[in-house]
């Protein structure tokens, strides 16, 4: 994520440092790795109170998208409940797809300032198997297995599923777009 910062001429600070999260102009909330113990993480640093009361914009990625939802199916998780919506786990029965979900998908009716300048339908990396659900919050769509939420927006937090930092020319607008416009 630094470098994709830095491919677009911002500095970022990478820190589970409450007082610096807190007086941050923007988050970005990243996440690799599994619900149950990002959350552990989060809660051994006393960050779940402050990542719910965050005034400035929030930005979560993959798992930090998924953090931000009221609950995970990965290990029956808790979440910080930002978003009303579900992750669910893929269960692809008859389609053949494979789960994980590893490379490149559209992502289609996009809304929200988040996504000014990216064409409907452009293509985005993802490496996920849960996914979170279709919901009041979602502003972009992605189909794998089923139609899901590949964004949310609620306030001043938003969440993608892809990462925009390997998602080329799409994900440099919306990191852009986050960062400049939001």
């Amino acid at each position: 994520m630094l470098y994709a910062l830095e491919r677009i001429g911002r500095e970022a600070v990478v820190t589970d440092d409450a007082a610096l999260i807190r007086d941050a102009d923007k988050v970005i909330f990243p996440g690799v790795g599994e619900a149950s113990t990002a959350m552990d993480y989060l809660r051994e640093r006393g960050l779940v109170v402050l990542m719910r009361e965050l005034r400035q914009p929030v930005f979560g990625i993959c798992l930090g998208m998924q953090l931000m939802c009221s609950y995970s199916e990965e290990n029956d998780t808790g979440c910080l409940g930002i978003f009303e919506e579900k992750v669910r786990k893929f269960a692809p029965g008859e389609t053949g797809l494979k789960v994980p979900q590893i490379g490149w998908n559209n992502i289609y009716d996009l809304e929200t300032p988040l996504f000014e300048g990216v064409a409907e339908k452009s293509y985005c990396y993802f490496v996920h198997g849960y996914y979170a659900a279709l919901g009041g919050r979602t502003i972009a769509k992605t189909d794998y297995v089923q139609p899901y939420s590949s964004a949310l927006h609620r306030d001043n937090f938003y969440g993608v599923q892809f990462h925009p930092e390997k998602s080329a020319q799409a994900g440099e607008r919306i990191l852009r777009n986050f960062i400049d416009t939001i």
